[in-house]
């Protein structure tokens, strides 16, 4: 893969948060974060499980309330303008849900439609990107009969649909077999080299050593260390790797300092779909009653 490019000199911030918090009860989920992320930049956000990330990115998209400080993207606050955020941001989540008796041509279509595309130009980008994820065979399958990969793919379709300025991809490649890891990996380097900013949140810190111009790594909430790639591994794993770097930041942590979970109540659950056995059919379609027609009563035992 082709080195890292230079960024170019950025006027102002395309994501930047403030002192941002988020408290659930007593629990401190983010404490104080400060970022910015500039223009044709690949931003890195690294971490354990629970150390703050998704409630992160669910804060920029609008999604939770912070508890103080501000988060903004194209200078637009992330709460108070989150409507018209979302016409300027493409965002993935790490488990994207969608009707299961919907085809994912009719999915990509309803999305676009909601950003208001004409039908024309939607129907061009649904076929440009069915066929870049390589979805066109599918396009006319239900949701509920796609794998968790066809659904990370179908996600990022529904993320790319109204050509954003900024995206934000929780986990992208989850799910994905080696070769269409590596072309989500290709598609988010042409993104950022067109002058675009990715915001990129992922466990694979390979992946993110080779496409991220900076990575932070937070740690109960709060960064723990910020940089680019080479300068982390310089200054925490002379010689070695982005992944040495990352464990030196996280194995050496006082496990007696650590805060503790959040009551069950604090925390939000999801449902987990367990994948089909075998290709499910849509229900057959009722016929509505009639009013105007009289009906048969049902049977009953004397």
């Amino acid at each position: 893969m082709d080195p890292i490019p230079e960024l170019p000199p950025s006027a102002s911030p395309v994501i930047r948060t403030t002192n941002l918090v988020k408290k659930f009860g007593d629990f401190t989920a983010v404490e104080s974060l400060a970022l910015e992320v500039h223009s044709g930049e690949v931003f890195g956000f690294l971490g354990p499980n629970g150390a703050g990330k998704t409630t992160t990115i669910k804060m920029l998209m609008g999604i939770l309330v912070p508890s103080t400080g501000s988060a903004t993207i194209l200078g637009m606050d992330c709460l108070k303008q989150r409507v018209e955020l979302k016409r300027r941001v493409g965002f993935l989540p790490d488990n994207p849900v969608f009707y299961d008796y919907l085809r994912a041509s009719e999915i990509a279509r309803f999305v676009g439609q909601m950003h208001g595309l004409a039908d024309e130009p939607l129907n061009f980008r649904i076929a440009e990107l069915f066929e870049r994820l390589e979805l066109k065979d599918a396009a006319e399958e239900f949701a509920v009969n796609y794998s968790t990969g066809m659904k990370k793919k179908l996600g990022l379709v529904c993320a790319l649909l109204h050509n954003p300025s900024v995206l934000i991809l929780d986990e992208p490649t989850n799910g994905l077999d080696p070769i269409a890891a590596r072309h989500i990996q290709a598609m988010i380097r042409a993104f950022a080299a067109e002058g675009r900013t990715v915001f990129l949140s992922t466990h694979l810190l390979d992946m993110a050593q080779k496409l991220c111009h900076r990575v932070g790594i937070i740690l109960r909430g709060k960064f723990a260390a910020l940089g680019t790639p080479q300068e982390l591994r310089s200054s925490l794993a002379p010689g070695g790797s982005l992944e040495d770097a990352f464990f030196a930041v996280t194995e050496h942590t006082d496990e007696s300092s650590a805060t503790p979970l959040p009551a069950p109540a604090a925390r939000e659950v999801f449902p987990v779909q367990a994948e089909p056995s075998e290709r499910i059919e849509p229900p057959e379609r009722i016929e509505p009653i009639d009013p105007d027609q009289p009906q048969s009563k049902p049977e009953t035992r004397e």
